[in-house]
């Protein structure tokens, strides 16, 4: 498994942009997704952007014009830039990690999660 640790949340007025990171250590040789949830309060867990071993993103629709997924060469640190921030995205962010991401999170028993980050937008 590998451990993940997000940092990078905080309060930021509406239209501000934030920087979210991801410290990634352990196996991650095992690992072919990366990807970013947010859960608000009251709402599920959603997948908001994902990439793969080799590059690749995705993202889910209603962010996609404004948060972009990327790692460093070492693979060792995930981020989420997330611009022109809505009341909307307020949630906790959590970075995982799994040889497949759902929906919901990991999909096997080697995923890991981290322990989230607060984002909260003002109006």
């Amino acid at each position: 498994q590998v451990q993940l640790v997000e940092s990078g949340g905080g309060l930021v007025q509406a239209g501000g942009s934030l920087r979210l990171s991801c410290a990634i250590s352990g196996n991650i040789f095992s690992i072919n997704y990366l990807g970013w949830y947010r859960q608000a309060p009251g709402k599920q867990r959603e997948l908001v952007a994902s990439i793969t071993a080799g590059g690749s993103t995705n993202y889910a629709d209603s962010v996609k014009d404004r948060f972009t997924i990327s790692r460093d060469n070492a693979k060792t640190t995930l981020y989420l830039q997330i611009t022109s921030l809505q009341p909307d995205d307020t949630a906790v962010y959590y970075c995982a990690a799994d040889r497949f991401l759902t929906a919901s999170g990991p999909a096997t028993d080697f995923g890991s999660w981290g322990q989230g980050t607060q984002v909260t937008v003002s109006s």
